[in-house]
Parts: C-alpha cells; sequence; structure tokens
C-alpha cells in the first residue's frame, strides 16, 4: 500500500514538474531567454519571443511569435490573429500555422513540418465572426417568435 501511495506521489510531483516549464500568460508577453527552455508556451493576447528553446508547442491568440537568435521549436507553431516571424538560423521541428496574420520567414531558417498560412483579417471575419452573426440572428428570429405568440389576441369587431 505504501509502495503504490509512493509510486503515485512520484508520477504526480513529475507531471507537476514538467507543468511548471509551462507558460501560459493572458495580456503580457513571454520571453523564452537564450539558454532558457519551456515545455508549451500559449499567450492570449500577447506576443512571445523565443530565443531559447521550446520542447513543445507555442501558440498565440492575437499575438505574434518572434523566433530569433537561433531559437527552437520542437513542436508546433501556431498564431491566431498575429505574425510570426522565423530568422536566420532558428529551427521549427513541427508545423506553422498563421491564421489572420503574416507568416515572415528568412531562407536560412529550418521548418520540418507543413507551412499554412491564411493572411487577412477577412479569414478571422469567417471564421469567428460570420458564426456570431448568425448565432444572433437565431436568436432575434427567437426572441421575435416568442414575443408574437404572446401577444393577445384582439378581437375584430363585426
Amino acid at each position: 500500500m505504501f509502495a503504490c501511495l509512493l509510486f503515485a506521489g512520484v508520477l504526480s510531483s513529475k507531471a507537476f514538474a514538467d507543468g511548471a516549464r509551462d507558460r501560459t500568460q493572458f495580456g503580457r508577453s513571454i520571453t523564452i531567454a537564450p539558454g532558457d527552455e519551456a515545455n508549451d508556451v500559449t499567450c492570449f493576447a500577447c506576443s512571445v519571443r523565443v530565443r531559447g528553446h521550446v520542447m513543445g508547442d507555442v501558440t498565440t491568440f492575437g499575438g505574434s511569435i518572434v523566433v530569433e537568435d537561433d531559437g527552437q521549436i520542437a513542436g508546433d507553431t501556431t498564431s491566431f490573429g498575429g505574425d510570426v516571424r522565423l530568422d536566420k538560423g532558428v529551427k521549427v521541428a513541427g508545423d506553422i500555422t498563421v491564421f489572420g496574420g503574416r507568416l515572415r520567414r528568412d531562407a536560412a531558417a529550418v521548418v520540418s513540418g507543413d507551412v499554412t498560412a491564411f493572411s487577412g483579417m477577412g479569414w478571422l471575419f469567417l471564421v469567428f465572426g460570420l458564426p456570431l452573426v448568425i448565432l444572433g440572428a437565431f436568436v432575434a428570429l427567437v426572441i421575435w417568435l416568442v414575443r408574437r405568440l404572446k401577444r393577445p389576441a384582439i378581437p375584430v369587431a363585426a
């Protein structure tokens, strides 16, 4: 019994140790300095600058990703509504996806995976804005129908 508890404790502490190397921010940019390492990096309404080594994925929502000074990303690089810039000598082992932003890539940057770029803000409206417009129209239709059905009937004089 004690061995099982000890084993579970060791496994959970290992999971927390790896989770401690994840970096997630909202509204405050993240910098991975030269010689620094991180697992997964996620940024909401902020940017990520990688000069060190990211062993997992880098994802931004409403922010840019800049990989410079021999920075390395072992996983995927994804930016929604922001640009991705890859300088000379950087390495990205996974895929790069830029949605609603621009990809600026030096010819000497190494990307092992697929590169997909949907440039321009029109894509963001198509994916996020159009469903909200349709949902709003549906809610307006339901409200109109409920109000119409709840109106009292007015008798017609003969």
